[in-house]
């Protein structure tokens, strides 16, 4: 037990980081540390790192001088996929006292009995391999959502992804087993519950199980109003799956699918399990049931043998598809995937290059969607953040909503219509009936 220690928290990358580290604050609460804001002069700081791009290292070393700089004698702790895959390179940071690995990671309590700092740091970590476990994780303390980890790992090795050797082979709870953390989730204030994880759609294949199964149940979900599915891959988002969530009562008209290239070609050498057609029909999917639905892309931009007519296929295909807005990557370099060694590398300065044209048209098709719902009465989710007298929610179709900040709408349903698009593509809306209390 550590009594009157405190501990802070920094989380790089994505949504199942963030269900991660929240897990891991309430595993340290229980063993006695106050959770604290970054500010606050812990006695112990938990760095949770990212390994999707090269800055893993620079982003890892900031965040240790910036903890070390308010409090020198604190306590570092680095954990996540950075820490899995390049242990060692982690512990040459001046002033980090421990790395965990991906299975000790959830066991992090047990290791913090001396806070001492020493001249050397300690690492912990076993091979990927022997991370067999599924722990359930979710994000707690904003009122509004909460990311609940319903899949970890993944068996499909990508040639540009790092993934499967930072969290091992795709694994999942049951589907008994998930409603019974969903229940916790729906005790909380939250009242959006947000799916995420590796590979989502992968879901429940060592149980006999599958992703639509767990989707019907979860829609039984009593306590919780919304329920959002962060990102799945267009091979395992079924015309079924589609469908369900076309009537359902809590699944949300939005999705989220990887595409990573349009080009069939560059689709191959990434070893994606899809090539564009298949990508063109989820889409044509979702817009027949789900006509005014939310459909966000990644995709990465330099792959190695993307040529101009490889990129201009990608592009192409995005002005086409009735898509709403990007994330766009340019692909970076990572130790020990196959991408690492083939050849007509595009030059940097010309990845850098694509990835702002498609920046760029993603900003038009965000915003053709935004103006697309002017006029409509829509029900948002108001969320507590005071930004100069405003306050923003999301509608169930992921449009950014503000309207004039009000306490008594936080964390409420509300009825709106959206009125008009500013400059910075938010919806300007006007309250209607506020729809719950």
């Amino acid at each position: 037990m550590n009594p009157n220690k405190k501990v802070a928290f920094y989380t790089l990358g994505c949504k199942l980081n963030f269900a991660e580290t929240s897990t891991i604050g309430r595993q340290l609460q229980e063993e006695g540390f106050a959770r604290v804001e970054f500010e606050e002069t812990p006695d112990v700081y938990v760095i949770n790192t990212c390994s999707v791009t090269e800055q893993a290292n620079k982003k890892c070393r900031n965040i240790v001088g910036r903890a070390l700089r308010i409090n020198p004698s604190a306590y570092i702790v680095v954990i996540g996929c950075y820490a899995q895959l390049k242990p060692e390179e982690i512990l040459e940071i001046p002033g980090v006292d421990l790395v965990l690995g991906a299975k000790e990671k959830f066991e992090l309590p047990s290791y913090l009995e001396d806070l001492e700092k020493k001249a050397q740091g300690q690492m912990v970590t076993h091979e990927i391999k022997q991370t067999r476990e599924f722990v359930p994780s979710f994000s707690q303390g904003d009122r509004t959502r909460s990311f609940m980890k319903v899949q970890d790992g993944c068996n499909y090795f990508c040639s540009f992804c790092t993934i499967p050797l930072a969290r091992g082979r795709s694994r999942s709870a049951t589907i008994a087993e998930t409603m019974a953390e969903a229940r916790k989730v729906a005790a909380t204030e939250s009242r959006e519950l947000v799916l995420t994880g590796v590979n989502i759609g992968d879901f429940g294949t060592a149980h006999g199980e599958t992703f639509l199964e767990l989707v019907q149940e979860l829609d039984t979900l009593e306590g919780i109003d919304r329920i959002r599915i962060s990102s799945i891959e267009p091979n395992l988002l079924s015309d079924e799956i589609i469908d369900f969530c076309s009537t359902a009562k809590r699944f949300v008209p939005h999705f989220h699918i990887p595409l990573q290239s349009g080009s069939d070609e560059i689709l191959k050498k990434m070893r994606r399990r899809y090539l564009s057609e298949l990508y063109r029909n989820r889409v044509a999917q979702i817009r027949q049931t789900m006509p005014g639905a939310c459909i966000g892309v990644d995709v990465i931009v330099g792959f190695p043998g993307e040529t101009d007519e490889r990129f201009n296929e990608t592009l192409e295909l995005l002005k086409e598809l009735d898509v709403n807005y990007f994330h766009v990557f340019t692909y970076s370099e990572r130790p020990n995937t196959t991408a690492v060694r083939m050849y007509e590398i595009v030059p940097v300065e010309e990845r850098r290059r694509r990835n702002h044209v498609l920046r760029m048209l993603s900003e038009k098709k965000k915003r053709a969607f935004y103006e697309s719902n002017v006029g409509r009465h829509t029900v948002a989710l108001m969320e507590a953040h005071n930004d100069e007298g405003w306050m923003y929610g999301f509608t169930e179709n992921y449009i950014k909503v503000k309207l004039p900040y009000d306490a008594a709408l936080v964390n409420k349903l509300v009825d709106v219509e959206i009125k008009g698009i500013d400059s910075d593509c938010q919806a300007e809306a006007q309250l209607l009936t506020p729809i719950t209390t």
